[in-house]
């Protein structure tokens, strides 16, 4: 059997195996739901079948599932005082109860978009329970946090917050006269959303940020190799990505960002040891979606250590390893790893330093009033 057709059997076997339903709400099924899917983890896993550098041609076919969809309708540019409200904001520590948490603060944009914690601290240095995930590229994902329950990173950027562990506002109406205090802010609301009476809302401030984080977009060398450019990635990439695909890691890891498409469950083979957050099933009230997660998207996924939604995976390798065993099944070896590595260190991307530069802190009103700690 030819190494890619293997690759597209692989692929296929792990969407019927893992219950992989891209017809229906993209969540996968319990590895139950097909006979075999599931494997003891005192079971020793298979190992793919070594297959040789340096013959990796790679299947156009393939190629496209990375692509943006033919015919899509382009995204529209956000209003320029609109992005540069969302920029302030995205760095404005009075949105947090303590003044000292911003939106920057567990998703730092030099860092690309995470701070490098396991889970991150937020007011009265109260931890998360999850690992922050990277605000770039984020904006075409199917949904927002790992658990879905925001459908658009407006509605997402709210709700960090209002979260007691988080920022820790205790309602709207404290985030308001929180801004209120700001007198640049009135003037800079008003540009951003003309015609509307009262533009200072909650609702307002997540449409400001969410139009700041569009702009978080990345390319990489991978991005111009899917584009056409056969010489972007070395001998070493390419080997690494048809490893990749004949493991059949792209059956989820899928589209123009290399995931963010579709919820999957986390142990769809081997279970996740750390079984405490159930998931999506918090959101969606169904049993079949305990531990399943949004399947985070591999651009820049070389700087965004630690890995997964409980940040168990310290470095690339082992995320990788980890990856192979519990959603294939699979004890990847070692060069094959490494071989997987090397590929995905072709798409980080090049950030805009211009564009997420933090402005200057605007100054309290001499009225504003003292928060209550």
């Amino acid at each position: 059997m030819r190494y890619l057709d293997r690759g597209i059997w692989l692929a296929t076997g792990l969407v019927l195996v893992g219950g992989c339903d891209h017809k229906q709400s993209g969540v996968a099924a319990p590895a139950t739901s097909a006979p075999g899917a599931a494997i003891s983890a005192s079971a020793p896993a298979p190992r793919l079948a070594p297959v040789a550098a340096g013959v990796d041609e790679i299947n156009p076919r393939l190629l496209r599932r990375f692509q943006p969809v033919g015919g899509a309708a382009a995204s529209q540019t956000p209003a320029p005082d609109k992005v540069a409200l969302g920029r302030a904001l995205f760095y404005e520590k009075r949105l947090s109860r303590d003044s000292r948490v911003a939106c920057n603060s567990c998703h730092s944009l030099t860092k690309y978009g995470i701070d490098g914690r396991p889970t991150s601290t937020g007011v009265d240095g109260q931890r998360g329970g999850r690992n922050a995930p990277t605000v770039y590229n984020a904006a075409t994902h199917i949904a927002q946090f790992w658990d879905g329950r925001a459908s658009t990173i407006e509605q997402q950027a709210t709700g960090p917050i209002l979260n007691p562990i988080e920022m820790a506002m205790p309602n709207e109406q404290a985030v308001v006269a929180a801004l209120r205090s700001v007198p640049a802010y009135a003037d800079m609301f008003r540009r951003a959303f003309p015609g509307e009476r009262q533009p200072l809302t909650l609702k307002n401030v997540g449409e400001a940020i969410g139009a700041f984080e569009r702009g978080l977009v990345t390319t990489s060398r991978w991005d111009r190799f899917i584009a056409g450019d056969s010489s972007a990635l070395t001998a070493v990439e390419k080997h690494g990505l048809r490893v990749f695909l004949d493991a059949g890691c792209m059956v989820c890891h899928t589209g123009p960002q290399v995931g963010g498409t579709m919820f999957q469950k986390v142990g769809a083979v081997i279970p996740w040891p750390n079984q405490q957050d159930e998931g999506r099933s918090a959101v969606t009230k169904t049993a079949a979606d305990r531990m399943v997660f949004k399947v985070p998207s591999l651009k820049n996924i070389a700087e965004t250590a630690p890995y997964f939604h409980d940040g168990s995976g310290a470095d690339l390798e082992t995320a990788i390893h980890k990856m192979g065993l519990h959603q294939l099944g699979v004890d990847l070896e070692d060069a094959d790893v490494k071989a997987i590595a090397a590929w995905m260190r072709s798409m980080t991307g090049e950030i805009d330093p211009a564009y997420i530069a933090a402005p200057a802190q605007q100054a309290d009103s001499p009225q504003a009033p003292t928060k209550t700690l």
